[in-house]
């Protein structure tokens, strides 16, 4: 019986032992996690407000976080495009109609804006950043920095060559209505009328794009009468 009793404290000891140091380093690794997962959003918001890496100056976390901190800055605005006084991204709760805006600063000017972008591709949701210059209809760029999509296909909106077609695009019309930006079928015509909203699409990816088409278009509408000021505000 002592023999039992001692086999079951014993085994009690080294469960709680075990559990306490797992318990540490469970806690440990998402502290990291989580700050990870910080440096790489911030690494997208960046790049998506053109931004890049040199061979010279390769990105560490330390330098990601410092050119964040240098050139970045974020506000908040309400569904009706203003501009809530004192908040920052970090301040949002969720399901107040408030949308987080980071602004890249260039000497004191403004050079671009970067919003959130997320939703449905075929196989997962999308995560990114759309970034709009500083005329408020003009695309900065784009970037994705999480996503299931398959690889070869879907998944090719996060490679260069898919991303850089949105550089330039407009996504309203001429009489400044918002359509957003269109990824179609095959090559963009450049003699189309519409072409100055529409990029190349990815061959095999249908749904992927055609997700990417409607949440782009949709997350566009939170931040329309933001930039209905912007232009307003810039004469464009």
């Amino acid at each position: 019986m002592r023999s039992n009793a001692y086999t079951l404290v014993f085994t009690m000891a080294v469960t709680i032992v075990l559990g306490f140091f797992l318990s540490l380093a469970n806690s440990a690794l998402k502290d990291r996690q989580e700050l990870n997962t910080q440096i790489d959003m911030k690494k997208n918001i960046l790049q998506s407000l053109d931004f890049s890496p040199s061979e010279e100056k390769p990105w560490t976390p330390e330098i990601v976080q410092a050119i964040f901190d240098d050139y970045i800055s974020s506000m908040v605005v309400d569904k009706d495009g203003n501009i809530v006084e004192g908040k920052t991204a970090d301040d949002i709760i969720e399901g107040n109609n408030e949308f987080p805006v980071f602004v890249k600063t260039l000497n004191g000017t403004v050079d671009g804006y970067a919003i959130p972008i997320s939703g449905k591709g075929l196989w997962s949701t999308l995560f990114g950043y759309f970034a709009v210059e500083s005329d408020g209809m003009t695309a900065k760029g784009i970037t994705f920095y999480s996503h299931g999509e398959t690889p070869g296909l879907g998944g090719e909106v996060e490679k260069s060559w898919f991303r850089d077609n949105f550089k330039g695009k407009r996504f309203i019309n001429s009489s400044g209505a918002l359509i957003g930006i269109q990824a179609i079928k095959g090559g963009v015509d450049e003699s189309s009328v519409d072409a100055y909203h529409q990029v190349d699409g990815i061959s095999g990816a249908t749904m992927t794009v055609k997700g990417l088409n409607n949440f782009l278009l949709k997350d566009l509408k939170n931040y329309e009468l933001f930039f209905i000021q912007i232009r307003n505000n810039t004469g464009a």
